[in-house]
């Protein structure tokens, strides 16, 4: 059983960073997603890859990993720098349009 460790990007339909700052743990699918005959949904026989754990802290996340012998890789997160800007930038003289 392998699974990932990382912390989620926030959406193109948020604004804010709330569920930005906890670590997930996700499983990954051991078999192949199969359209289903009848409807053509995909569906996977493996139920474990629709877990997602939450922690506060990666360390956490670490140890959980390890106490249930759950092989897992993590993926650190990317950090955006910040453009720190005035208001009354968007009426400098010199300003780059």
């Amino acid at each position: 059983m392998s699974a990932r460790i990382f912390r989620p990007a926030k959406t193109a339909m948020q604004s804010g960073k709330a569920a930005t700052r906890k670590w997930r743990l996700e499983f990954r699918a051991d078999t192949a997603r199969h359209p289903d005959p009848l409807m053509g949904w995909t569906s996977l026989a493996d139920t474990q890859s629709q877990v997602r754990l939450n922690f506060d802290t990666k360390e956490e996340a670490l140890a959980y990993a390890e106490k249930h012998g759950i092989d897992a890789k993590v993926f650190e997160p990317r950090e955006r720098p910040l453009k720190l800007r005035a208001y009354s930038d968007n009426f400098a003289y010199n300003r780059v349009i």
